[in-house]
């Protein structure tokens, strides 16, 4: 009985430490990254993101809890703006700040997240004319700490962050080519 427990705890020790070692292999980066062509000017699209406010009629994270708390601050739209979110567990909890608003063509922020895992990033959203319409770009980019090396072991965030991305994209598309 005891050999059998030893042989136990030795397979699960060689697992949690194989799992430690591919965590430790992940890029220290996160980096999501999603485009779409918009037939809109860039005039159309801009103030949809440059306003917190905005974000209800497009963005997939503002449909995923009903429930979801939140909170505006700062300046109205553009630079200076701040958002922040309290959430269930699909939500988690975080805030946003616009650190840059440059008319029509791009927007950064920082972005926060508290709950479930502690993370900081910036998101970028890029309005570039092509043709009759736009190329709209949506990138968050940061470190990726060690929880988060360990969630991509198990998960592909660029997947699945990326869905989300594909989706705003899509109904940011929806709203401006009416």
């Amino acid at each position: 009985m005891s050999e059998v427990l030893v042989i136990i705890a030795v397979i699960l020790a060689v697992a949690i430490a194989a799992v430690l070692i591919l965590a430790a292999t992940k890029p220290g980066m996160l980096r999501v990254q999603r485009s779409v062509s918009i037939k809109a000017p860039p005039e159309g699209i801009f103030p949809l993101i440059s306003d917190f406010h905005q974000w209800l009629s497009w963005s997939p994270y503002e449909q995923k809890d009903p429930a979801m708390k939140r909170t505006y601050s700062g300046a109205e739209r553009g630079k200076g703006a701040v958002y922040a979110w309290a959430g269930d567990k699909n939500v988690g909890s975080g805030r946003m700040e616009i650190l840059e608003a440059s008319a029509p063509q791009k927007i950064v922020i920082k972005l926060d997240f508290f709950t479930p895992f502690e993370g900081h990033n910036t998101a970028e959203f890029t309005m570039l004319p092509q043709g009759d319409g736009t190329h709209v770009t949506w990138l968050m980019h940061g470190p990726a700490n060690f929880m988060s090396r360990l969630i991509q072991v198990f998960m592909n965030l660029d997947n699945m962050i990326g869905k989300d991305f594909e989706a705003g994209l899509a109904n940011l598309k929806k709203l401006t080519e009416k």
